[in-house]
């Protein structure tokens, strides 16, 4: 049973990965495109909001094809932990309680892949296959 878990492994994570960068992606979606469901509120760029959409839909894309997963997981780790503290946390200490459980669990999905990398099929593993430098330096890179 070992072998089964450690060979697949990589594969779920790429997965897990490519799954909630596409769940991500679309808050983005409804906030700057109106898809797949428009956003009671018009789009403005300069606002919480509209920064907001654009790490959503860029970050979730770039999670979606894992490139740059690492660095891009990061921020967005950052960029829901803070969403929580300012949005939900003042209503109530409860995430069930503030609507504030997608932001959780968004902020430790996105540091679990911080530290995890992108998983077996990401464009960051195509690149350091290619990559003999990079590699040399980082065996274990994803």
């Amino acid at each position: 049973m070992t072998t089964f878990f450690s060979t697949w492994q990589p594969h779920v994570l790429s997965l897990l990965r490519a799954v909630t960068g596409l769940l991500f992606m679309q808050h983005g979606g409804q906030k700057i495109l109106g898809f797949p469901v428009d956003q009671r509120a018009p789009f403005d760029l300069f606002s919480l909001s509209g920064a907001a959409g654009i790490l959503e839909l860029v970050g979730g894309f770039l999670i979606l094809i894992g490139l740059l997963t690492r660095p891009t997981a990061f921020v967005l780790s950052g960029f829901m932990a803070v969403a929580y503290f300012m949005a939900h946390a003042p209503q109530d200490f409860w995430p069930l309680a503030n609507g504030g459980q997608l932001a959780v669990f968004y902020s430790f999905v996105f540091l679990y892949l911080f530290i995890a990398g992108g998983g077996e099929w990401s464009l960051d593993r195509l690149r350091t296959k290619h990559d003999p430098e990079s590699r040399a330096a980082k065996p274990n890179a994803g």
